[in-house]
């Protein structure tokens, strides 16, 4: 069968790409701040990997705000407290995965 939209059968083709790797990548879904304390929602992050606060214009790593994922199953949230010490300014959060590896980032949010 041939269309009047280009010749080929069934219309034109579209060209893409599908990558498919075997396994789908952590992600950090969504931020909440209240009262000091930040709620992170997470897919596909296991047991062991770790989440760190991350000040945006230094790339320091906060260790006090470190958190370990808990839960055997890979979608959840987590809850960090903010220690007092922790000053306004643009921050993100990062995963490593159980081996120390980078796992996922967070979007970029203001604390104040």
């Amino acid at each position: 069968m041939v269309d009047a939209t280009g010749g080929e059968p069934y219309g034109r083709r579209a060209s893409f790409e599908i990558s498919i790797c075997g396994r789908m990548k952590p992600i950090i879904s969504s931020i909440e701040i209240e009262n000091r304390v930040i709620v992170a929602k997470y897919q596909r992050l296991m047991v062991g990997a770790k989440v760190v606060l991350v000040e945006k214009a230094s790339g320091r790593q906060l260790p006090e705000t470190v958190t370990r994922v808990a839960s055997p199953v890979p979608v959840g949230a987590l809850r960090i407290r903010l220690p007092d010490a922790i000053e306004p300014g643009t921050y993100f959060l990062r995963a490593f995965n159980g081996h120390g590896e980078h796992a996922a980032q967070s979007a970029d949010f203001e604390i104040g």
